[in-house]
């Protein structure tokens, strides 16, 4: 009879997390874990891939891999409650998004870019295409409905906090894709009053100028961030929730 350490842990694990546009590029995610590092014990010479055996650098192995799936699911668009499965040197990856034309002449400009969920051969499908779902739910909440490659560039900050929010080393942490949105933005509301809390001269902890690379111009003409947009656009809808929960 099996005993309680030898049973295999509750909470689902994965090894990579990618926001990737319609040509494969890498716009966001992370790898956990030693999974595509020089000490990664998978990377044998029993791996099938010459080009994935040739790779040197960590960002040589991530890059090989990722082109790799992009070849497996390039013309793929998988609907946001119906995550798409492929296999990728041993490993199980789970796809939201993306667009039927991609990879076409300008494609990486329009189509919704694909959430994708990397784990090993025998994590279960079902619970990667679950996790999958929950998340692009909530990139898509937290873009406006807009999940295309120049929405994302733009909004950098959130999909990394959003990264953060759903997973932590490669544990999952919460799937719901309205909880998720709505931790990144008061977790965003929170760091933005930090920035503004006075120092100790009296002067304001202002962000970087250019440091998110873009930005919105206003009715008025004059030119506010993107994280100043979504702040009021954030503050809109918690007034509205406040409104409606009074009635």
């Amino acid at each position: 009879m099996a005993t309680f350490s030898s049973l295999p842990p509750l909470l689902p694990k994965v090894d990579a997390i990618l926001i990737l546009d319609s040509e494969g590029n890498r716009l966001a995610g992370k790898y956990y874990g030693n999974f595509l590092t020089n000490t990664d014990p998978n990377l044998s010479s029993s791996t099938p891939s010459e080009e994935f055996k040739s790779a040197i650098s960590v960002e040589d192995l991530r890059s090989s891999f990722e082109r790799q799936l992009q070849s497996k699911i390039s013309g793929i668009a998988a609907r946001p409650d119906a995550a798409e499965v492929v296999t990728v040197n041993g490993k199980n990856a789970v796809f939201c998004g993306g667009s039927a034309g991609d990879g076409a002449a300008g494609g990486s400009t329009g189509g919704d870019v694909r959430v994708v969920h990397v784990g090993p051969s025998s994590e279960s499908e079902l619970l990667l295409a679950y996790l999958c779902e929950g998340m692009y739910d909530a990139l898509s909440q937290l873009m406006g409905g807009q999940t295309d490659r120049n929405m994302v560039l733009d909004n950098l900050e959130l999909v990394f906090l959003l990264i953060d929010e759903h997973c932590d080393g490669g544990i999952i942490l919460e799937v719901d894709g309205g909880k998720l949105s709505g931790n990144v933005l008061l977790r965003d509301e929170d760091q933005g009053m930090a920035e503004n809390e006075p120092t100790e001269n009296g002067a304001q902890n202002m962000p970087a100028a250019g440091g998110m690379g873009m930005g919105m111009r206003g009715g008025g003409g004059a030119d506010i961030s993107v994280m100043q947009a979504f702040r009021a656009a954030r503050e809109q809808v918690l007034s509205g929730f406040t409104n409606n929960e009074g009635m």
